[in-house]
């Protein structure tokens, strides 16, 4: 897709999400109130099958495409799982496996066993799963891997969310019978690291609307006769911020564009841990400029901090992504060092 496509992308998400998520919207959502209205729109869209080749019922889209969708989420807070739909869309679309109509889709994450096209297993803290109708789920099978597309069964589900009150539930597989399966040729480790690709555009995205709101802030509330962003300290705060999130916004790009160059591995675990570093310090300074409003329920930057804060910790944390680095640096031995930065590139 070339720019001017990546554009319209873009306006429509934006439009699409400022007319649908309100605040009023994602509290709905955190009392367990589906938001089918915006989810119909994201689906007459055909947002979530960005990643999808046109053969298959999709968009044809690339990495940057669905990067655009990732952020845009993260910005609004979107109560839907479009970031994860466009995921587990592509991973069926590897072993050529079509989305059951008028499906909502999660990624399973965990240890799986395979006999005789029955699935055994648990996922532990899978994302909207007392929401979604099918799971996609990564395995082995004796020495193949699979893809596979289940359909869930909500009495093995046990319910639980995260500190953003999003759904999290725990699912359980006895012998659960596969609707359809296909080997693919992919890393074991697909799942972990689309995963955290996916949260670091999201997280981005969130870190854009903390200081968006953070500066709106600061020059709305009056101190000692003047906004308190005339205020130096704040002033130095609110640079310190946006650093963080130009900073982070170049790391989920490159890690995108990364992705469609098809050598993602070592700028998905640069973004990972960068982000995480920015969510620490960035939700930090949001709430500080914010003062006390900004932990009242009633005010709205909870609800991108607490995603934040949610989402670092999930498909690896910075610091899990980090020691991956420094022992894959530390391996490649000396001389390889200084040429794998510049290359981008240390093989994970």
């Amino acid at each position: 897709m070339n720019d001017e496509t990546s554009q319209l992308l873009s306006d429509t998400a934006e439009k699409l999400f400022s007319d649908h998520v309100t605040k009023n919207c994602i509290i709905d959502a955190e009392k367990g109130t589906w938001p089918d209205e915006l989810w119909s729109e994201v689906i007459a869209n055909g947002l979530n099958l960005i990643l999808v080749p046109e053969e298959l019922g999709g968009v044809g889209g690339n990495w940057m495409n669905a990067g655009i969708l990732f952020k845009a989420s993260g910005r609004y807070q979107a109560p839907i799982p479009l970031a994860e739909n466009i995921v587990a869309s592509y991973i069926l679309s590897l072993a050529g496996i079509s989305q059951p109509p008028d499906s909502i889709l999660t990624i399973l994450n965990g240890a799986f066993v395979a006999e005789k096209d029955l699935l055994s297993g648990s996922s532990p803290r899978t994302p909207f799963a007392s929401h979604s109708t099918h799971g996609v789920v990564l395995y082995k099978d004796d020495s193949d891997l699979k893809v596979g597309l289940i359909e869930i069964d909500k009495n093995h589900l046990k319910d639980n969310n995260n500190i953003a009150l999003e759904n999290r539930g725990h699912i359980e597989l006895d012998k659960v019978s596969l609707i359809e399966n296909s080997k693919v040729d992919c890393d074991s480790n697909l799942v972990k690291k689309l995963g955290a690709l996916m949260r670091s555009n999201q997280m981005a995205g969130a870190l854009e609307s903390i200081l968006t709101q953070s500066v709106r802030y600061a020059n709305e509330r009056i101190q000692f006769g003047r906004p308190i962003g005339k205020f130096q300290a704040i002033q130095q705060d609110l640079a310190v911020l946006s650093t963080h999130v130009a900073a982070s916004s170049v790391a989920a790009d490159y890690a995108c564009s990364s992705m469609d160059k098809g050598n993602p591995d070592f700028a998905i675990a640069v973004a990972k841990s960068r982000i995480d570093d920015a969510v620490s310090v960035g939700a930090g300074i949001a709430h500080q400029v914010h003062g006390a409003i900004g932990f009242t329920y009633e005010h709205g930057l909870h609800f991108a901090t607490r995603r934040l804060w949610a989402w670092r910790a999930e498909y690896g944390s910075g610091s899990e992504w980090s020691k991956i680095l420094g022992e894959k640096a530390i391996s490649n031995g000396a001389d390889k060092f200084w040429p794998s930065i510049t290359e981008g590139n240390l093989d994970i």
